[in-house]
């Protein structure tokens, strides 16, 4: 789908404010020096003092900063040139010095040099990519050799589900792109706006298999019967700060996570 770029650049813009509002991104907390950081990707991160991050699609850049806070030096990037005016705001109100790129990230490295020591994702990410293989050279262009890929994201089980978690909607596997109208947004469902998007399921091995191509040998694979975010319909928090779908208790896995470490 040739234009999905546009589409889902007006999409994410139309989320910026909502989502900037909302209880979920807790945007005053953060400010106040709250991290929004999660406990699953602060371990697979490690010390990151003096380390040189690259952040791909960081939204409004809550997670760049947070780094940043850590003591790392910090480059955000994001296709949503409103969510990257936030980052900067929100950069300069925390006192922070991270850097942000507006760019779709396909073309990054047309518009930033250098290596990195770690490249960081994470969280509803891929979904909006068609290629793999593409993804797995930017994030190879960036990391410097031995260095450490970070990524976590909600599993592909999930979005194999309708919205309601109650029958199996859509393929495993990459097939066709998925256009959806939606209203509101998953930070704020009563959010009065209405999204047109489009995005591609991607598998376990696709994934894999698209970061061993590029020299990107995996460390480390996790897979969670939780999500740290409440983000879904149907959700049960039977633990603070992590969710299941009630009906659906622990038998499905929600999230998992990838440390890849780039071959000399």
């Amino acid at each position: 789908m040739e234009n999905y770029k546009e589409i889902n650049k007006k999409q994410w813009n139309q989320r910026v404010e909502p989502h900037v509002e909302s209880d979920f991104y807790d945007v005053q907390g953060f400010l106040a020096g709250k991290t929004s950081l999660q406990e699953t990707e602060l371990a697979l991160l490690g010390d990151v003092e003096g380390k040189r991050i690259l952040h791909l699609q960081c939204h409004f850049g809550q997670d760049t900063i947070s780094l940043a806070r850590m003591g790392a030096s910090t480059i955000g990037a994001d296709l949503s040139d409103k969510a990257i005016e936030k980052a900067r705001e929100f950069s300069m109100l925390s006192g922070t010095d991270a850097t942000f790129f507006c760019c779709d990230l396909y073309d990054l490295p047309q518009h930033l040099e250098g290596e990195f020591d770690i490249v960081f994702t994470s969280y509803g990410t891929i979904g909006w990519l068609p290629d793999l293989d593409k993804w797995a050279s930017v994030i190879s262009h960036f990391l410097k050799p031995e260095g450490k890929f970070v990524f976590v994201e909600f599993h592909p089980v999930v979005w194999m589900f309708d919205d309601d978690f109650q029958k199996v909607g859509y393929r495993y596997f990459k097939s066709d792109p998925i256009v959806e109208t939606a209203t509101g947004t998953y930070a704020d469902k009563d959010a009065p706006i209405q999204t047109t998007s489009v995005s591609w399921n991607h598998g376990m091995s696709e994934v894999i298999t698209s970061l061993l191509k590029q020299g990107i040998h995996i460390q480390d694979l996790q897979e969670y019967d939780f999500s740290n975010y409440n983000c879904f319909l149907h959700t049960d928090e039977f633990e603070p700060g992590k969710y299941r779908i009630k009906h659906l208790g622990n038998f499905i896995p929600m999230m998992y996570s990838i440390v890849g470490i780039k071959s000399l």
